[in-house]
């Protein structure tokens, strides 16, 4: 490491070079979520769901996570999230307006065993699916 009177040139430039090695700073900077995230920077958004599909657990879990394929409304990308709860599938149907929210897995990724999505539905129609899963409120009609 530089050190003396006419060392700080090479200390900021060393600092500099350290920092672009780190992953938050990169993605930051060069704008990585904005370009390749389907939500772009939003934590929700709105879509419309296409079709219905289960996919199999990951090792070394067994069962089938139920899930919706869904088309955004912003930028017409389709992707797939996940259903939480016992049963909520069933209150999910075909051309509903979901509302989608990232899953929380770590480094904006998927979470334990649910392979390859990234995303969880949280409200149908513009209701809540937890309390339309409960009884709480009814799912509304489009």
């Amino acid at each position: 490491m530089p050190n003396g009177e006419f060392a700080a040139r090479k200390l900021l430039r060393q600092r500099k070079h350290q920092r672009w090695l780190k992953k938050w700073l990169k993605r930051r900077k060069l704008k990585l979520k904005q370009k390749f995230d389907p939500m772009g920077t939003v934590p929700m958004a709105k879509g419309i769901v296409l079709q219905k599909f289960a996919v199999e657990q990951k090792q070394p879990h067994s069962g089938q996570i139920k899930c919706v394929r869904v088309q955004l409304v912003k930028n017409g990308k389709v992707v797939g999230a996940f259903c939480p709860g016992d049963g909520t599938v069933n209150f999910v149907d075909e051309h509903d307006e979901v509302t989608i929210a990232g899953l929380g897995g770590s480094q904006r990724g998927q979470m334990g065993c649910i392979p390859g999505m990234k995303y969880k539905v949280i409200a149908v129609n513009g209701t809540d699916l937890e309390q339309i899963r409960t009884g709480k409120k009814e799912k509304p009609k489009r």
